[in-house]
């Protein structure tokens, strides 16, 4: 699972597996661009370090939180042209990605929507087994879009294994 927590100044990344329903870190980074330079060759910059990571570690899926549009609208619009260009690039490779909202990830890391930055990175620590709280704070962030995409598919896993199993259950006693 690639997590993606998306810039234009910095976009945070992380590398996450699922083996046998336990969740295991396997890198994280940030790929940070210049302020001085110009936006197109700043998005560029994203789509090829995308296009890298997506190269190295093969994903099967992905995760990026949703845009959120806070005071300034003007500060989102960045954001908005740096989630296209990683969009794009996970498109380009025809990997499904999950998107959700930062209270959807807030519960599914921390159980509490409502949980500041901090919590949520102490999470993310302690889930992964990690030594340290991961820098900068948008790997951890993107590990957390990981870690709440790889818990949604194991309960949509497990309800479908469920109601797969009741209607067996349901075929044996019709039959």
């Amino acid at each position: 699972m690639l997590g993606i927590d998306p810039g234009l100044a910095s976009t945070g990344w992380g590398i996450l597996d699922d083996v046998d329903g336990k969740i295991q870190h396997i890198d994280h980074g940030v790929i940070t661009t210049k302020a001085d330079s110009p936006r197109a060759d700043r998005l560029f910059f994203i789509l090829q370090s995308i296009r890298s990571i997506i190269e190295k570690f093969n994903p099967d899926s992905a995760a990026i939180e949703t845009l959120y549009f806070g005071r300034n609208v003007s500060s989102a619009i960045p954001v908005a042209e740096a989630r296209g260009v990683i969009s794009a690039a996970i498109a380009e490779k025809a990997i499904p990605l999950h998107e959700f909202t930062p209270n959807s990830i807030k519960l599914g890391v921390v159980g509490n929507a409502a949980a500041d930055k901090k919590q949520v990175q102490e999470m993310v620590k302690l889930i992964l087994g990690l030594d340290t709280v991961p820098k900068p704070d948008h790997a951890a962030d993107a590990l957390g879009s990981a870690i709440c995409a790889i818990n949604n598919s194991l309960l949509n896993s497990s309800q479908k294994t469920s109601h797969k199993g009741t209607e067996a259950q349901r075929g044996r006693k019709e039959g």
